[in-house]
């Protein structure tokens, strides 16, 4: 019988549970890359929409956000699903969207996304 002392490296099993472990993890960042990748798009167009010089109407605002979204190839929200509200003197947008990615068989990621800015108010 050998000592604990004497034993060194990991086993075939353990091999393949650390290599499930990777292979895991791995596919889950793949799959869920591109929503991040899109958030990060609609945040950006949400941020530029504040350095603009003011809007007069919820319209003027969606408007804007279409052709930008438009441009970024955006398919997770629809410039429609932006929630405005007047708040001051200025707009609050509001992008609250959900994002379902299926990894395999019957299992599936979902993620949620919020980003609020401020945009001035003509």
């Amino acid at each position: 019988m050998h000592s604990l002392h004497q034993q060194k490296g990991v086993t075939a099993i353990g091999w393949l549970i650390i290599l499930g472990l990777i292979g895991f993890f791995t596919l889950l960042t793949l799959k869920m890359l591109p929503s991040y990748m899109e958030y990060y798009k609609i945040s950006q167009t949400l941020e530029t929409l504040t350095k603009d010089s003011g809007f007069e109407s919820p319209r003027e605002i969606r408007d804007k956000a279409e052709r930008r979204f438009d441009i970024s190839y955006v398919n997770s929200i629809n410039p429609k699903d932006l929630i405005i509200k007047p708040y001051g003197q200025s707009w609050l947008v509001l992008a609250k969207y959900e994002s379902r990615v299926h990894l395999f068989y019957n299992i599936s990621v979902v993620m949620d996304f919020n980003k609020q800015v401020k945009v001035k108010r003509v």
